[in-house]
């Protein structure tokens, strides 16, 4: 047969579905049989016609391979670094642009909002018009806002320039993830790649807070924003040189209602869980929201069984293995908040370190976080599985939270805040990773992208859940402690005297770490019960077009 005929029938050979979009009965089972799979060849078809996807994905692992995780890595590092480095220049510029602290909430809002409701969209663009542009685009979006929100001369260019870094990211995060999926996918690398990533998943916070602490104290708080336009650069030099061009696969619809549905109820939740943080769960601003959000989400999900070609394919969640995965980063994503912000506010605030002495304070934390996860991943998961790795790290992370509810206003950081954050380090490096490993395994390439998506999404909620429920419970605690605590001999000015109103805050910290503790033992309990056996990668999920772009 002639090249120009090999050509020709290279679309019926490689996409059989009929006209209508759907597979027919005759080719169906032949869907399955993804590229690179060997198998009998038949007379008059070519091999070499069948594959969609490039050689290295198809089999052979990508001798770029670790050039690639260092890009994807450095972007995931950009966006983790973001979440914390911005809460750390956060007083130096509402001193600089004048804003009040009811306004300040929405530098910090304005990003969750457009980041948590767009995930999904961007984890489907992925899969449909390829990793590489929309990792590309999302990159050059996120610098682009970064230095507009940098320059910003006034409160409102800055929050418009945080709602497009979080559009951007939307794009970015999936993408990124989903790279490493399809990069490492049957590779045995992949356990050392995931624990990279996982890694900085989980430690990329901390480095945040060290980081910002550096250039809001020695430089200006503006280059707590300029710093992305740096990573940026270097990650999109190295995605041009480094990712292959998205070969041409099935044209997919995007599914419109449902995305409307998705992305409006995304809204309303995180949208919902802000405002609980800011005017508790009682105002109709915070229930109507969230139960709106509900109703839409629930709408989503009617949408997704009835739709031919799915925002979110119900195969991707409904992998026992996966959705476990899925549920133990959110609850990760809830009670990591404990952990960051109030042992932030406690060192700064009751024992007076400096930010960047905090940022040093947390050090350990990721150092123990990185060990763990590379662990967990590469040693560990392969021969026990995810369930013996989660719930035991849940639990870890439990007891590490316990134990710091013994702090005082006195209290050591070597004596009695080291110890316990590095027991929780060490359950966090067991979660994060082999969560993430699993939330990604066994998806066809057509699905990476939305798969990854879900994994985001999963720490963006996660993330709103624990700001609005730990923010209002250690208010509510430190209100009750100087309401049984305060005696006419205790007030000062009419205010409650400084040691009480120190212990007051402190017992707020402490209340907080209590119930992330709670958050982090019922996730093991989820873990114990959802993961299956020693499985610790699912069967690949079969899509319409399992040969996606790359």
């Amino acid at each position: 047969m002639s090249d120009a005929a090999a050509q020709t029938q290279t679309p019926t050979q490689t996409s059989p579905v009929t006209s209508s979009g759907c597979d027919s009965p005759a080719t169906a089972p032949r869907r399955l049989a993804r590229a690179g799979t060997p198998g009998p060849a038949r007379a008059g078809t070519p091999g070499p016609a069948r594959a969609l996807v490039p050689a290295p994905e198809a089999g052979r692992p990508d001798p770029r391979r670790w050039l690639i995780l260092a890009v994807v890595a450095l972007a995931q590092l950009m966006v983790v670094l973001d979440a914390t480095i911005v809460n750390i220049a956060l007083p130096s510029a509402q001193h600089a642009l004048h804003f009040s602290n009811i306004e300040r909430q929405w530098v910090v809002t304005g990003y969750a909002l457009a980041f948590g409701s767009l995930l999904l969209l961007g984890g489907r663009l992925t899969d449909l018009i390829g990793r590489k542009a929309t990792f590309v685009v999302g990159l050059i979006g996120f610098a682009a806002a970064s230095a507009v929100g940098g320059a910003a001369g006034s409160f409102g260019m800055l929050v418009a320039a945080r709602a497009c870094q979080g559009a951007f990211g939307a794009l970015l995060a999936p993408a990124a993830l989903s790279l490493l999926t399809t990069t490492f996918e049957g590779s045995k690398d992949r356990g050392k790649a995931f624990g990279v990533f996982g890694a900085i998943a989980g430690a990329g916070g901390a480095v945040g807070l060290l980081l910002g602490g550096l250039l809001t104290q020695y430089l200006d708080w503006r280059w707590c924003l300029y710093v992305n336009l740096i990573f940026a650069a270097i990650a999109c030099a190295g995605a041009v040189v480094l990712l292959r061009q998205p070969s041409a696969g099935r044209r997919q619809r995007l599914d419109l209602p449902g995305l409307a549905a998705e992305v409006v109820g995304m809204f309303c939740v995180v949208y919902g869980f802000s405002n609980a943080a800011s005017y508790g769960w009682h105002a109709p601003a915070t229930w109507a929201f969230l139960a709106a959000g509900a109703a839409l989400l629930a709408a989503f999900g009617y949408i997704e069984t009835r739709v031919r070609q799915p925002l979110l394919p119900l195969r991707v969640v409904l992998d026992r293995n996966r959705a476990a995965a899925y549920l133990s980063i959110l609850v990760t994503g809830a009670g990591m908040f404990g952990i960051f912000l109030f042992l932030t506010y406690y060192l700064q605030e009751t024992l007076r370190f400096s930010p960047v002495t905090t940022g040093v304070a947390f050090l350990p934390l990721v150092g123990a976080i990185i060990v763990c996860a590379n662990l967990a991943n590469i040693v560990l998961l392969p021969r026990i599985g995810p369930k013996l790795l989660v719930a035991p790290g849940m639990l870890a992370a439990a007891a590490g939270l316990a134990w710091l509810t013994r702090i005082g206003p006195h209290s050591s950081y070597a004596a009695d805040v080291l110890p316990p954050l590095l027991l929780a380090a060490i359950g966090l490096g067991f979660v994060m990773s082999p969560s993430m490993n699993t939330g990604t395994s066994g998806v066809a390439p057509s699905d990476a992208g939305v798969a990854s998506a879900v994994v985001n999404t999963g720490q963006q909620v996660g993330g709103s859940i624990g700001t609005s429920l730990l923010n209002t419970l250690a208010a509510s605690a430190a209100a009750s402690y100087l309401a049984g605590h305060l005696t006419p001999r205790l007030m000062v000015g009419g205010r409650p005297a400084p040691a009480l109103a120190e212990l007051a805050q402190v017992h707020s910290y402490i209340t907080a770490f209590w119930w992330a503790a709670g958050m982090f033992a019922a996730g093991s309990v989820l873990a114990a019960l959802l993961f299956r056996g020693r499985s610790s990668v699912a069967p690949a999920a079969g899509g319409p077009d399992d040969g996606a772009q790359s």
